[in-house]
């Protein structure tokens, strides 16, 4: 067996396309399993990444192997590792400080991981991880969402959207989406309660006393979710800005507090005038809420939606795919699959 291993790379952060090269394969530690990957995906992270726009929340050092979850078979297991064996098929999404899935093996924590559903094959699976932690921690975690409860799911047919419609439906919600016509009987199929044609109507002027929006836009999308959620409702979003009190709580520096307080000022006041929370989600792994999904997964309360699959030696082709934001659910990059 090689020794080396293919993996896609950026060397600056503003760097347009990923190079392909070869590195040394890594070796689980004790805590670790080893993963051949099979697939992954590309997400807005990776955009961001690349571009720097993460810069004051990560600090990577370079060259840096992108990818952020994935789906493939266990070939190594650390000595500490007890739950999971060689011949596991698993998939998850690593720690922040230790992504690259875009890789022909990765070492990952045994607890970023889950066993894969049954149901799924290895391309269905890597559509599943960060999307789908990322809906289950706004819905579920932060927002708490209950039956009958009105949430507003922006860009439905996006990666993010489509699966968190399905767990918001999975919580008993009645949802609303924002998306085009074309897109319009895929987010149907997935339980949408209520459709804004975003081309021809403004969500904000059409929706109105709901309990939450989990926001995937930012901007000024953001600022105008404060006009339909009532005095005591939340909005979670993963494209604003992070506010003061996720700098307390993810541990960021003094000055870092005080640049984003500054840059949130906006969001701040709109809170305080609506009586509204805003909460920022930095996703965090976590193998035992994969799990949770994992049923959900099995029972067929949820499905992955995926565009369209790539090989690997195509990874920048998918990330301009990726970039044109024309995607119906998520882009599969094929690695060993």
């Amino acid at each position: 067996m090689s020794k080396k291993m293919k993996v896609a790379t950026i060397n600056h952060y503003k760097q347009t396309n990923l190079k392909i090269q070869s590195i040394q394969k890594p070796t689980p530690a004790s805590n670790d399993v080893l993963v051949k990957i099979m697939t992954t995906s590309i997400n807005p992270i990776d955009t961001k990444i690349m571009a720097g726009d993460l810069k004051l929340l990560l600090n990577y050092q370079m060259p840096l192997i992108l990818g952020n979850d994935f789906a493939g078979e266990i070939v190594a297991i650390g000595k500490n590792v007890k739950t999971y064996k060689v011949g596991d098929s698993v998939y998850g999404r690593p720690q922040k400080q230790r992504i690259g899935t875009f890789a022909e093996y990765l070492s990952v924590s045994k607890d970023d991981i889950a066993l894969m559903p049954k149901n799924l094959n290895y391309q269905e699976a890597a559509a599943i991880p960060l999307v789908a932690l990322t809906s289950y921690q706004a819905l579920h975690d932060l927002i708490k969402l209950k039956p009958n409860q009105k949430v507003l799911i922006q860009a439905g047919s996006g990666g993010v959207g489509t699966i968190a419609i399905q767990i918001a439906k999975q919580l008993g919600a009645y949802v609303a989406t924002t998306t085009s016509p074309k897109n319009f009987e895929l987010v149907k199929s997935l339980g949408v309660d209520e459709i804004i044609d975003y081309h021809s109507q403004n969500f904000e002027d059409v929706l109105n006393d709901y309990d939450a929006v989990f926001d995937t836009i930012g901007g000024e999308t953001l600022k105008k979710s404060f006009k339909i959620v009532k005095p005591g409702g939340q909005i979670v979003s993963v494209s604003g800005l992070p506010n003061a009190d996720f700098a307390t709580n993810y541990g960021l520096s003094y000055w870092k507090k005080l640049l984003l307080k500054f840059l949130t000022r906006d969001l701040t006041k709109l809170e305080k005038q609506n009586n509204i929370k805003y909460n920022f989600l930095f996703m965090k792994p976590s193998g035992s809420e994969l799990s949770t999904i994992t049923k959900m997964i099995e029972n067929k309360k949820v499905r992955p939606i995926i565009d369209r699959t790539f090989e690997f030696k195509d990874i920048n082709k998918a990330l301009t795919y990726s970039r044109s934001g024309h995607a119906k659910g998520k882009i599969i990059i094929s690695i060993n699959d």
